[in-house]
């Protein structure tokens, strides 16, 4: 091991004068950046040396599928966390897995489903790096849960200055709260340890209504219902005024699909036909609610890791030649749902947007993380739309997004951080009012600066720079 540090510490050395400029991007393909060199440590040992033996800038990726140049900076080091996968420690007693962050979900269900154990807070898809998850704080469709902060019994992590911390709610509690959610600012995240549940059979429900009695629906038979694990309802466009609710129940009944996770595919041209005709036009938004009606009636009873294994196969192909498939996410309090989602609905089809779908959500709030962006109870409307990839299209995309984040704003709500960096720098520090703090953190921690990406330089006070 020492020969190997040595070794891969003189090799960083060098890297200024060897390495040759790449051009990375994100899953959207609207955001290349020029960096200078892209690295894939295997070990944290292999992080602390680069990190000590890079002057900077340096930005993390793992999957890239953030869609702002959250991974990026320009002229920079990309730590690509892609081999940083290796298991550390498992206890399926406990229900405790600790892993490396540049692990992905799929990864760690495939390890923990012949013990009967699930991923207690994930994304609704399975590929994404579980470091990647931790530094934007996900959710997913978990009934009773939220943030991924509320199922992390501690992370380890690289600083700037090439120490190793361990970081939970009980020891260095700054660095766990302002990691998690932290986009890579206070430094590389390598080890995580998670709590895990239990994988139970679930069979799915769903019921149609229109938008204005969900509210009511979601209060009166899903929220304290234990049974529900999964939960989401979508609205359709282009008319916006029904939603169709899913809920995945706990059930003893028979499994009537038997396979343990979902089978790794690549995107078949009968999907990609499908969301190529539902872009396209309002017809086939229309023929999109129809295909629904027969799918959705079918009842199946599944494992649930096999709900939680979705492949982002199911979105693609997310980026082409002239056109982009992109998110955006708005979080609302509860009790603000029939006021928000009329302005959001108004806004979007006085633009024009070209909306796939928005899919409902629902978490508890936050336990502290300095970026929460569940600050209390909320739902979540995830926006699903293509745009032109064009100067123009973005320059539209981001008038609308404006106007998005100031309705949420008005209700008491936010936005979620991983998405086209459109918001203004006043947008941000309302929905975001520890961002002070966080700031202030990271001058401490990292006081040059040595972690950055496109987001951190778009928000980064001016008395930090």
């Amino acid at each position: 091991m020492k020969k190997l540090i040595t070794w891969y510490s003189c090799f960083c050395l060098l890297l200024p004068l060897t390495a040759y400029a790449v051009v990375v991007n994100d899953v959207t393909g609207m955001t290349p950046v020029e960096m200078s060199s892209v690295i894939q440590p295997e070990s944290t040992e292999e992080v602390v040396e680069l990190v000590k033996h890079t002057t900077g800038p340096i930005s993390i990726a793992g999957g890239k599928y953030s869609m702002g140049g959250q991974t990026a900076v320009q002229n920079g080091v990309q730590i690509n966390t892609q081999k940083l996968n290796h298991v550390i420690a498992f206890n399926p007693e406990q229900k405790l897995l600790t892993i490396e962050a540049g692990a992905n979900w799929r990864q760690v269900q495939e390890l923990i489903d012949p013990y009967g154990l699930s991923v207690k807070i994930m994304q609704s898809l399975a590929d994404f790096s579980i470091g990647g998850s931790l530094s934007v704080n996900v959710h997913g469709r978990y009934m009773g849960a939220g943030p991924i902060i509320l199922s992390v019994e501690q992370i380890k992590i690289v600083l700037a200055d090439g120490s190793i911390v361990l970081a939970s709610p009980q020891e260095n509690s700054d660095i766990y709260y302002g990691a998690i959610g932290g986009y890579g600012a206070l430094g590389v995240i390598t080890e995580v340890t998670l709590r895990l549940t239990e994988n139970v059979k679930v069979k799915r429900i769903n019921d149609v209504m229109p938008i204005s009695q969900y509210s009511s629906y979601f209060s009166e038979q899903i929220r304290s219902d234990r049974t529900a694990i999964f939960h989401n309802a979508i609205i359709y466009p282009p008319d916006f005024k029904k939603v169709r609710a899913v809920t995945f129940m706990q059930t003893d009944e028979p499994l009537t699909i038997s396979a343990r996770l979902r089978p790794l595919s690549a995107p078949t041209r009968k999907r990609q036909r499908q969301l190529k005709i539902v872009a396209a036009s309002d017809f086939g938004k229309e023929l999109r609610k129809l295909y629904d009606d027969a799918y959705f009636v079918k009842q199946p009873v599944m494992m649930r890791n096999y709900e939680a294994s979705l492949a982002v196969a199911l979105l693609e192909p997310i980026s082409m030649q002239d056109k982009s498939f992109a998110l955006e996410e708005y979080f609302i309090p509860v009790e603000k749902f029939d006021d928000f989602y009329p302005q959001m609905i108004d806004i979007l089809k006085k633009h024009q947007a070209n909306i796939i779908n928005i899919s409902i959500r629902h978490a508890n709030p936050d336990s502290g993380s300095l970026l929460a962006w569940a600050q209390t109870e909320v739902f979540a409307f995830v926006i699903y739309y293509q745009q032109g990839t064009d100067e123009q299209s973005k320059k539209q995309v981001g008038i609308w997004t404006r106007e998005l984040i100031d309705a949420a704003l008005a209700n008491g709500g936010t936005y979620y951080l991983p998405y086209q960096l459109h918001a203004t720098e006043e947008q941000f520090q309302r929905a975001y009012p520890r961002a002070i703090e966080f700031f202030k953190l990271k001058e401490r921690l990292d006081p040059e600066n040595k972690f950055s990406n496109l987001f951190l330089e778009r928000y980064r006070p001016a008395t930090a720079h």
